[in-house]
């Protein structure tokens, strides 16, 4: 009995189990008043160039989606979106997170599971263009109130709610690595690719290059003793895995990386 199943089993599997291509999408860019907010005493009055990623990841089980960016509808806004604080980002929106998904051939009932880093409106603005893909969460995420109290997410959205790290297809290929600090239940992304080897998506861990270096906390972030430890978890493993660290909003480093249509295998 044991046999059949197995033999089953093993019919059952695809040609090549795991990851097999991973697409950087835009998901805005924009400008930041004031650096020295997410790096306080550092660049003091500076404005810097940021970005917002969203990454579509290829794997044998199917589509999976990291993050959703700045909301579709800033596309159709001429100024941008701006923030109620000056020093933080004016955002606009080049190309539309649909258009993309259009471009490779891929509609968002195609994408079966998601997960966001945070539930700050940069990253989950286009999160119910998928209603019924299975969005994984950190418990203290989801449970962390919005403004005037009000969900962070529609009731009816499926979830799976994260106490910590998560195999999400159970070969190690994606896995969730709880970063809090920014946000009570922040979250990282660690993917194994083929030929590319393990790139770790930052989310808001950390904001850019220097940010990371100097271990600058933004001054807003929920907790910088957690903040701090989540930079340490990511460095360990980095080391560990020899792994790359692909940091969410540096420009700098994201104009050396290929955006989609072109992808990482």
């Amino acid at each position: 009995m044991l046999c059949v199943v197995s033999a089953d089993l093993t019919l059952a599997q695809p040609a090549q189990a795991g990851v097999e291509k991973l697409y950087i999408l835009n998901c805005g860019e924009g400008v930041a008043g004031d650096i020295s907010r997410w790096s306080p005493g550092v660049n003091e009055g500076k404005s810097m160039d940021f970005v917002d990623n969203c990454y579509l990841i290829k794997h044998s089980q199917g589509w999976f989606l990291w993050d959703t960016g700045i909301p579709d509808a800033v596309a159709d806004m001429p100024n941008g979106l701006a923030p109620a604080d000056p020093r933080s980002v004016t955002w606009h929106r080049p190309k539309k997170l649909a258009a993309q998904l259009e471009q490779l051939g891929v509609k968002p009932s195609d994408i079966k599971a998601m997960a966001i880093s945070h539930t700050h409106p940069d990253h989950i603005g286009n999160v119910e263009m998928f209603p019924n893909a299975m969005l994984y969460v950190q418990k203290a995420e989801y449970d962390w109130p919005g403004a005037n109290n009000t969900p962070r997410f529609k009731p009816e959205h499926p979830v799976t709610k994260l106490e910590g790290d998560r195999d999400i297809f159970g070969d190690g290929s994606i896995v969730v690595l709880s970063t809090p600090g920014h946000t009570p239940g922040h979250q990282s992304l660690l993917v194994k690719l083929p030929k590319t080897g393990e790139v770790i998506l930052s989310g808001d861990a950390v904001h850019f290059k220097s940010n990371w270096e100097n271990r600058g906390v933004p001054s807003n972030n929920f907790s910088k003793e957690q903040t701090l430890a989540s930079m340490q978890k990511i460095a360990d493993r980095l080391t560990k895995d020899k792994a790359t660290l692909w940091i969410n909003h540096d420009k700098a480093q994201r104009d050396t990386l290929k955006m989609s249509p072109e992808f990482y295998e």
